[in-house]
């Protein structure tokens, strides 16, 4: 059933991209988802716990024919930041097939609390959880709900923010599943497969970064931030294996003090350079043909890092529903319609809780394995454990395997608090 809420609060934050840049900034310059009759909607609201209110309130708006809101021509080619804000909430629990390889249901009628997840939509448009654009979740394979807010189109490639990082620890799962690198490989050092470096001229320990260790933040490197400065200005030497060639000529010396967990420090991008050097045609044609083509996902930007390959930390944009899809093959241990994308035995690892994050903000249940966080979510006396790729301001894809859940946020929001609402509202909606 689709219905229209009341107007919400057009009041905007700082610019998106802006503050996001701000917030994410790093070594690298990152730091950081069909109408029914009036008679079934009504039964559904009522059997699923709805007021009497809001059935008889998405009756009226499904009838009228309410469609999900989509970005006109100029609006998708335009920026984020200029597209205007929706004067109301769109909320959908029978989402409609569109043809883009998305299996729907119905909230309620295929698992799901209506009213639980309804209300959070709701509470979600009056800014009540911070500032998001979407709100999608698939149960058991199909699609049950839907919502669109702010700034968020149902045809509108969202910016990814370090939710891309997730992104890439998969398009390396692909390279394994296709033979280009095996499992053993992971513990080898990042070098030995970036055959145009010169080896003399690396600081000392340069050979202790290993695939794993990138993967999870272990990479070790130091390198002065105002050195760096410098050295983007002269992008020249750093194209392809250039980069990393750059990278470990001017860090400190790596050893095991220097191989903590720090966040970013060139790490996904350290990644995607060993995917170039691998695969056939290169790192921006495999992410296309071996990921994007094979998943029906052509409405996305993936922006192009100082290096010359893909970002690998952020910088792509990708609309709501697509970014279900890699929630999909998580959830299906590595699988895209029946094909295996990813070795099983890679996201096995990948969707570990390999490390614990040390960043003092984070909660202590937080894990991480490569480039993706994991925590346990407590409903009664059952521990549900999930895993997400998570961009800051607030885009998420969560997978909870044992509730077969995939959920998608996206969103704008400075503090970026939904995992709480996700933990307290929308997983319990779906425990039986």
């Amino acid at each position: 059933m689709s219905f229209i809420e009341p107007p919400v609060n057009l009041i905007e934050p700082s610019l998106f991209l802006a503050s996001l840049a701000r917030q994410m900034r790093c070594n690298e310059g990152e730091d950081m988802m069909i109408t029914m009759k009036s008679t079934r909607l009504l039964a559904i609201a009522l059997l699923s716990g709805v007021g009497s209110l809001h059935a008889a309130h998405a009756e009226s708006n499904a009838d009228k024919g309410a469609r999900a809101p989509e970005a006109t021509a100029a609006e998708a080619e335009g920026t984020f930041r200029d597209v205007p804000l929706l004067e109301q909430i769109f909320i959908d629990t029978t989402p409609a097939d569109r043809g883009d390889a998305i299996p729907v249901g119905t909230l309620g009628v295929d698992g799901g609390d209506v009213g639980k997840i309804v209300t959070l939509a709701k509470e979600i448009a009056d800014d009540k959880h911070g500032r998001y654009d979407s709100l999608l979740i698939a149960h058991k394979g199909k699609l049950v709900f839907e919502s669109y807010n702010r700034r968020g189109r149902i045809n509108l490639a969202h910016p990814q923010a370090s939710s891309v990082k997730g992104y890439t620890g998969l398009l390396l799962g692909r390279a394994i599943q296709l033979g280009y690198l095996t499992m053993d490989d992971l513990d080898k050092p990042l070098v030995h497969f970036l055959k145009d470096l010169d080896p003399s001229k690396f600081a000392a320990g340069a050979e202790n970064i290993t695939l794993h260790k990138a993967l999870t933040m272990h990479g070790g490197l130091n390198v002065d931030d105002e050195k760096w400065k410098e050295l983007e200005k002269d992008p020249a030497p750093l194209q392809g294996q250039g980069l990393v060639q750059t990278l470990l000529e001017q860090t400190e010396p790596i050893t095991p003090e220097s191989q903590v967990y720090r966040y970013g420090n060139f790490n996904p991008m350290m990644v995607m350079t060993v995917i170039d050097a691998l695969v056939p045609g290169g790192a921006e044609a495999f992410i296309k043909t071996e990921f994007l083509d094979r998943m029906g996902i052509s409405n996305y930007s993936w922006d192009t890092h100082v290096s010359g390959l893909p970002q690998a930390g952020w910088m792509v944009s990708q609309t709501s529903r697509d970014m279900l899809k890699w929630g999909s093959v998580v959830l299906n241990e590595g699988q895209w319609n029946g094909e295996q994308l990813i070795s099983a035995d890679y996201l096995d690892k990948a969707t570990s809780g390999l490390v614990k994050p040390t960043l003092d903000w984070m909660p202590e249940t937080y894990r991480y394995g490569y480039f993706w966080y994991q925590r346990p979510i407590i409903v009664g006396d059952t521990s549900y454990d999930t895993t997400w790729a998570w961009g800051g301001g607030g885009q998420y894809v969560i997978a909870v395997d044992a509730l077969d859940l995939n959920i998608v946020i996206t969103g704008h929001d400075r503090d970026d608090k939904i995992m709480t609402q996700v933990a307290e509202v929308i997983v319990p909606a779906f425990v039986e």
